[in-house]
């Protein structure tokens, strides 16, 4: 019975483990297609030295989107 349990919560692990991991390829490559088309002549590495908060929001809701990822992906 606890063999099963086990061998259980660790195909479970890996099914979420993997969603995961597809899913952070997914939004890291969404996030270099918008990067690419959408802010051409914006560097966001010059404008966060620069104290721009804008692009500092944008950033940081870049990072809680991930984290979400990583959770639910986590989660079961």
């Amino acid at each position: 019975m606890e063999f099963d349990f086990i061998s259980a919560s660790f195909i479970n692990l890996l099914i979420n483990l993997s969603y995961t991991v597809i899913s952070l390829f997914v939004a890291v490559q969404a996030l270099l297609f918008v990067d690419r088309k959408l802010l051409k002549d914006v560097n966001i590495q010059d404008e966060l030295k620069n104290n721009n908060i804008a692009v500092a929001i944008f950033a940081s809701s870049i990072l809680i989107f991930v984290a979400l990822i990583i959770s639910f992906g986590l989660q079961s």
